[in-house]
């Protein structure tokens, strides 16, 4: 690997966070939306947010993007040079 182990799994970490955050919207549904609640609640407030399928869908998406990644970066297609031709960015 190009890379140790502590500073894959802070890439992967970081990737994990990001992708979370992009899964939380999907699948949930809010009281207004069901025609559900208790009194004084929220009407948006989420009925079941299915915490544990977020969490496991975000762990395989994180997995499949750090290993297309990785793979990218070991075949020389994620170097600094390229990257920085590719943004036009002068070295």
């Amino acid at each position: 690997m190009a890379y140790t182990i502590s500073t894959a799994f802070a890439i992967y970490f970081v990737i994990w966070w990001v992708v979370l955050f992009l899964t939380l919207p999907f699948g949930v549904r809010s009281q207004h939306e069901d025609g559900v609640g208790a009194p004084g609640t929220d009407p948006g407030a989420p009925i079941a947010t299915r915490m544990g399928r977020k969490l496991i869908w975000t762990t395989i998406i994180s997995a499949i993007i750090f290993a297309l990644a990785s793979v990218a970066y070991n075949a020389g297609l994620l170097n600094i040079e390229r990257l920085s031709k590719l943004m036009r960015i002068p070295l």
